[in-house]
């Protein structure tokens, strides 16, 4: 069955326009960070609990590690279950790129009665591909008919009324009202048992970690010393970018960069294709570090060619301009 989001799907090649190379002295490959720049600039993909808004989970998150800042990529219910990244400290901003990320769910579908497995079956196929959707009531998004994207939903399993499946979605769907409409198109009405999500972009359920086991890491950490299980549960900020196309940046470029100055061609190493242009890009050091978001201003093609010209804006900045200040130029020679 085909359970992939798009970008799952999307393989990208690396293209390189020059060759460059990093300076050791500066920055940090992102795996290799030092605990107390995870927690300011990391993310953490919760296994969210039945009860608690996301909102207080994400609270729940900050008090645990004592930062002043976290923030959680799209809410769930506090009836629904599953992975809820939190993003840390400055990584905050990471987000953005989150929220218009696919998302994936496995639910439990109550039919309001019996249908022939055919019929039903059938129906829920219908319901893959481009869906009008009106939000419910209830939503934090103006009630207006809006088209969704289903990217696949899958039936696992049937038990008289109660149908078992997983369905990968377009952000913004909503599921419970996506059940219902399958009920209204039987003809017997449906609504949502159980629900939990299984992805969010780039985050899954295997490296999900619950609050306890947060805390009971980050009390091992700041009492004993001991990083290992606190490690292994906090993630570079940069594992939220795995869906995004990319652009690396020369050494010298970097601080131009967190100063907020548009990326020009001549500091480009190398960077991804296919890349359209108009969308969301990273921009990120030689060694990986996400430096900051941008917005492509060419697409792949163009950008392989040209040999001045701005190639992306410099929308978020994540690093602190200090980091690669030692390798600062002219601006003159990088834009």
């Amino acid at each position: 069955m085909d359970e992939l989001l798009p970008f799952e799907k999307f393989k990208r090649e690396n293209i390189i326009k020059r060759e460059g190379e990093t300076d050791s002295s500066v920055g940090c490959t992102p795996k290799k960070r030092p605990i107390p720049q995870l927690i300011d600039m990391g993310a953490v993909n919760i296994d969210k609990p039945k009860g608690p808004t996301s909102h207080q989970v994400s609270d729940f998150v900050q008090r645990i590690l004592g930062i002043e800042k976290a923030g959680h990529s799209g809410t769930l219910d506090p009836a629904v279950t599953g992975v809820l990244p939190i993003a840390l400290g400055r990584g905050t901003r990471i987000v953005q790129a989150l929220l218009p990320a696919g998302k994936e769910y496995v639910a439990v579908m109550h039919l309001h009665k019996e249908v022939p497995e055919e019929q039903l079956r059938k129906v829920c196929k219908s319901f893959v591909g481009e869906i009008e959707q009106l939000p419910p009531i209830k939503s934090s998004v103006k009630r207006q008919l809006r088209i969704r994207n289903v990217y696949y939903l899958n039936i696992y399993e049937i038990d008289g009324q109660d149908v078992l499946f997983k369905t990968g979605t377009q952000a913004g769907t909503y599921i419970r009202k996506l059940i219902h409409d399958i009920g209204k198109k039987l003809g017997c009405g449906a609504h949502m048992a159980e629900l939990r999500r299984t992805k969010a972009g780039p985050f899954s359920e295997g490296t999900l970690v619950t609050l306890q086991d947060l805390a009971d890491a980050f009390h091992y950490w700041k009492d004993e010393g001991k990083e290992d299980a606190l490690r292994k549960h906090l993630q570079p900020v940069e594992n939220g970018i795995a869906h995004l196309p990319k652009i690396w940046v020369f050494d010298q470029t970097v601080s131009a960069l967190c100063h907020g100055i548009d990326l020009k061609v001549p500091g480009i190493s190398k960077f991804t294709s296919p890349m359209q242009k108009g969308e969301m890009v990273a921009l990120l050091t030689l060694k990986g570090e996400l430096v900051a978001l941008g917005t492509t201003k060419m697409d792949a093609k163009e950008l392989a060619k040209a040999e001045k010209g701005v190639a992306a804006t410099t929308d978020k900045v994540f690093m602190l301009p200090e980091v690669y200040a030692s390798k600062r130029v002219k601006p003159a020679s990088i834009i």
